[in-house]
């Protein structure tokens, strides 16, 4: 049985995997969803981290999985933990000394334009999903104040020792593919995995996703 650490993006919350993890328990795997100490101003990226390592400590079999900004915690779990893998999902990808809030730029990331929050993140997701999610992450992060760790430089010198996969949405309009394959292919040297979705596929293609999660174990 394999545990998957499922780390949610910036302004989410451990909720947004919960169809996710249903999908993967239902194939006999375990999974850990954790909520960052994001309410907390002082928290730095290797706080966010230790918060996965806590939950997920004694798991033999770890995957680590991180969503969008997450994408600046996920290696640093594996720096700090055994893992089998990690599963870069439609994710910020972070170089050696690169602060959160400096990668937009230095990535060359192209803004879509989109201001309306479903049509930018959610646009397939089931409207009734939508609002609870929205509900739920907005009342988790009301007092979000991610600021420091925002401003933190990446600590790691190089990518952790551990294999690791991108997975891209192809419907994704806030990572659009194009700026995404051009970025995995710079930052880690590998060709991304594609799956249809939004960037909140976990929600939109859940069973899909959880496919692919558990295809990577063989």
């Amino acid at each position: 049985m394999t545990t998957f650490a499922l780390i949610h993006g910036g302004g989410g919350s451990a909720y947004d995997w919960h169809l996710v993890e249903a999908e993967l328990r239902a194939r006999g795997h375990d999974t850990v969803a954790i909520d960052l100490p994001v309410s907390d101003p002082e928290s730095t990226l290797w706080d966010y981290a230790d918060a996965v390592v806590k939950a997920t400590a004694n798991r033999e079999d770890l995957v680590v999985v991180a969503h969008s900004w997450g994408g600046f915690v996920g290696p640093l779990v594996c720096e700090r933990a055994r893992a089998r893998a990690l599963v870069m999902l439609t994710a910020m990808i972070p170089a050696p000394g690169e602060a959160p809030d400096d990668w937009w730029e230095r990535s060359g990331y192209p803004s879509s334009g989109i201001e309306d929050e479903i049509e930018l993140y959610m646009h397939d997701v089931p409207r009734d999903l939508t609002e609870a999610v929205l509900a739920h992450d907005r009342a988790v992060s009301k007092d979000m104040n991610m600021a420091r760790a925002g401003r933190e430089p990446w600590p790691l010198a190089a990518w952790p020792d551990v294999p690791t996969r991108y997975l891209l949405c192809r419907d994704d309009r806030f990572f659009p593919p194009g700026f995404v394959r051009g970025l995995v292919r710079e930052r880690l040297g590998i060709t991304p995995d594609e799956l249809p979705g939004s960037h909140m596929a976990m929600l939109s293609h859940p069973r899909e996703l959880a496919d692919y999660l558990v295809s990577i174990l063989t």
